[in-house]
């Protein structure tokens, strides 16, 4: 929502802009990081309003760490946020993926771009190409997450932030 796009933008500039922060941890609430856009949006009349994209490569050029801390699903502009941050933590049982192309779409968030620089042509072909979601297993070994854990995914992305 554009609510939530305004509340990154503003969390972000704080951030960088206090010396105190020496890091920036994003998460979802409730165990979900995020489903991505609600597509009824789609249809509606183009809104004013902050973009997706320009939020990620704000999250992307920030000097200070940004580590994602992925729980539920990261599925398509979430999965976007996610490849924005420097470092990624996932439960175990989070499934990520970009499934807009389920619909007829491309990841309009720079992801096309993110995803093969970090996992590789091939992976991340597949990835958009298919709409998969793949669990964080997989997305560990393709290196699309930095780490996995069965705990709390946010201490561990607040532990990984405070050692970068």
């Amino acid at each position: 929502s554009l609510a939530v796009l305004q509340a990154l933008e503003d969390g972000l500039k704080k951030a960088d802009a206090d010396p105190s922060v020496k890091a920036v941890m994003i998460c979802g609430e409730n165990g979900k990081f995020s489903a991505g856009a609600d597509i009824r949006g789609f249809s509606s009349p183009k809104r004013r309003g902050i973009a997706l994209g320009p939020i990620v490569s704000l999250i992307e050029s920030s000097e200070k760490p940004v580590v994602a801390a992925i729980e539920g699903v990261a599925l398509g502009g979430g999965l976007e946020v996610a490849l924005g941050c420097h470092y990624r933590v996932a439960h175990v049982k989070a499934r990520m993926g970009l499934p807009e192309v389920t619909l007829g779409l491309l990841p309009g968030a720079e992801g096309t771009q993110r995803l093969p620089r970090l996992i590789g042509v091939p992976a991340a072909l597949e990835m958009i190409t298919t709409g998969k979601h793949i669990p964080a297993t997989e997305a560990l070994k393709l290196g699309l997450v930095d780490e996995i854990v069965e705990e709390n995914t946010i201490e561990a992305a607040i532990r990984l932030a405070n050692k970068v």
